[in-house]
């Protein structure tokens, strides 16, 4: 991947994290995981052991206090190896504990935040649901107090990670009556009493895959509420600069994963006495598919350090999830068609890679709602 203006401890990182993914992530491993639909729990482990979980958190809590700049490289990176991996990683750490970090009080920090960054635990966040998926704030899960508890009835959708989460971050409706002014999060253990989750089979992303939520009168202490009742919509729209940033950053990494695997192959592969890439029509899409991976490249760093000086950019973070995951799904579709048959075929790891990145147009907030977004900052 291009390095031009990464420090040398950014470099470092990334020489480090992908020596350290390519040990316990081979290849063969990464399709048996695929094919299996398993989480990636043995390389989970190697990066909580190496320390990577602690990069985004704060210090007092045993993090490493990173930049957002760091994060987008470090997420870039660990999608380029596998997208399997980033998701799995980003689900814990940028979802769940994201929420944890941005808005739990300092107990809750100190009692999950150092279990997060050991591995000890796993967290994943759930707000949709059957009839609630870009309007959010038509959730009805409901949740209602009785004295020193919560108790929440209701359902989830295509929670990602549930089905291996130790906590769940749900997002609530306490107050029906006051549409996005209503809504609450509480950290939910997974063993609770009451609380089911199905696992879901999807075209990609096999290995940490969504689930349905069930929730039948599962109670949860009012300590493990997340910052204060009825501001749930608030705080839900601190986290989605950093959630479109993750999302770009990772399909940054699979854009230029993508061009390497199909860039090797292509000079491998011979027709008419000479390889294709020795054809225009072939050289071409290569072309094409640098040029659109650098795009999201450069959009997706430009928000992160931007969020570094301490800047709100809406606008920039909607456009860098619009740019770099249809750049994605475009420079799949370049390297199954230059593949051809043989991108088709299970053997390879292109239908992988065509089959995980479709879901980045449509998680986090449809494209459509990203253009509403952006359309909005235009004054429109």
């Amino acid at each position: 991947m291009p390095d031009y203006g990464l420090t040398d401890e950014q470099k470092m990182m990334r020489e480090s994290v992908l020596g350290l993914l390519q040990r316990v992530l081979p290849d063969e491993k990464v399709q048996q995981l695929d094919e299996a639909g398993e989480f990636p729990h043995e390389a989970y482990r190697t990066l909580a052991a190496e320390g990577w979980m602690a990069l985004p958190f704060e210090e007092k809590y045993g993090g490493m206090n990173a930049s957002y700049a760091d994060l987008a490289i470090f997420i870039e990176t660990i999608a380029y190896h596998w997208s399997g991996i980033s998701s799995a990683y980003l689900t814990t750490v940028t979802l769940g504990g994201g929420h944890i970090k941005l808005y739990g009080n300092d107990e809750q920090k100190v009692e999950f935040i150092p279990r997060i960054i050991s591995g000890e635990i796993k967290t994943a966040f759930s707000l949709t649901e059957p009839g609630a998926g870009s309007d959010a704030a038509a959730i009805q899960t409901r949740a209602e107090r009785r004295g020193n508890e919560w108790v929440i009835n209701g359902s989830k959708v295509y929670t990602t990670g549930a089905h291996v989460a130790d906590y769940l971050v749900v997002a609530t409706k306490t107050d029906p009556s006051a549409g996005h002014r209503g809504m609450t999060q509480f950290i939910v253990d997974t063993k609770q009493e009451g609380l089911t989750i199905r696992p879901l089979r999807q075209l990609g992303r096999r290995s940490v895959h969504t689930n349905e939520v069930f929730f039948q009168d599962v109670v949860v202490p009012a300590r493990h509420m997340l910052g204060e009742e009825n501001k749930g919509w608030h705080n839900l729209m601190l986290g989605l600069n950093l959630e479109r940033l993750i999302i770009a950053a990772t399909h940054c990494g699979n854009c230029q994963r993508i061009i390497d695997y199909v860039k090797g192959y292509a000079l491998e592969r011979k027709q008419f006495g000479q390889p294709i890439t020795k054809f225009q029509a072939i050289a071409h899409k290569m072309a094409d598919m640098q040029i659109m991976a650098e795009q999201a490249r450069l959009i997706t760093y430009k928000v992160a350090q931007m969020m570094d000086d301490g800047l709100r950019p809406v606008q920039e973070t909607a456009m860098a999830k619009v740019i770099a995951t249809e750049n994605n799904v475009r420079i799949a579709d370049h390297g199954m068609q230059i593949m051809g048959g043989a991108g088709y075929m299970m053997d390879h790891a292109m239908q992988m890679h065509y089959r995980d990145c479709r879901i980045g147009p449509i998680g986090g907030g449809s494209n459509e709602i990203q253009r509403t977004v952006i359309a909005k900052t235009m004054g429109l």
